[in-house]
């Protein structure tokens, strides 16, 4: 008979939970059909008097940087200061960590359920529930406060969220007649992300708490 255990139990709610988080930031980045589908509604090519092939260019080549996939910063034909390719090159690091932890927790997930299957030691449940009930319901109270908190005034915690991740810098603050890449950048996309992301962390959250629950209630039957 396996053996249970409670650091086993803990280790798997936390990776879970990253993976969870991590896959959903990478979302909006890496589908890119995603911004593209906001060309439209958001009026950009009236906005800025650019083309869509134009746009999709610009864009292309700015995510293409961030994602470590070229090695210069370019936005297609709009302008870009030195101010705002530091401010890009600082967003390249984040996304490349999300994406580095986002492949670890899902291989280390990968590992631990190869070695709870081969060996002889199981996850813990704590308090009566398993690892994905709390990695459910701890990521997802913590991210449905900062979504409620952040739907009160988005464009502040469009600031604090900048002054988190990038302290001490203002890079952000783009000029829009020297980094034109924001003119097609719009706050009402960013937001959107924003949904998307949360979208993603409710159902996968609501899944994982569902998945704990259904297996409880196998066990008892």
């Amino acid at each position: 008979m396996k053996k249970t255990s409670k650091p086993l139990s803990i280790l798997l709610a936390v990776m879970m939970a990253l993976a969870l988080l991590t896959g959903a930031i990478a979302a909006p980045i890496l589908c890119r059909p995603f911004y593209y589908a906001h060309i439209g509604p958001l009026a950009l090519e009236e906005r800025t008097g650019l083309t869509q092939d134009e746009i999709k260019t610009a864009y292309g080549e700015m995510l293409d940087y961030c994602l470590g996939q070229r090695p210069d910063f370019s936005t297609g034909v709009l302008k870009w200061s030195d101010s705002g390719r530091s401010h890009f090159t600082d967003v390249r690091g984040l996304f490349l960590l999300d994406l580095t932890a986002l492949a670890c927790s899902l291989g280390l997930l990968a590992a631990l359920a190869y070695l709870i299957w081969r060996g002889r030691m199981r996850p813990a449940r704590l308090l009566g529930r398993g690892p994905a009930f709390w990695a459910g319901a701890g990521l997802g109270g913590v991210f449905l406060l900062i979504a409620a908190l952040a739907a009160l005034d988005f464009d502040r915690a469009f600031v604090v969220f900048h002054a988190l991740f990038f302290p001490g810098k203002d890079n952000w603050q783009f000029d829009p007649a020297q980094d034109q890449i924001i003119n097609i950048l719009p706050e009402a996309f960013f937001r959107d992300c924003a949904i998307l992301i949360l979208a993603i962390l409710v159902l996968g959250c609501a899944a994982l708490i569902a998945l704990d629950l259904t297996r409880t209630k196998s066990k008892k039957i």
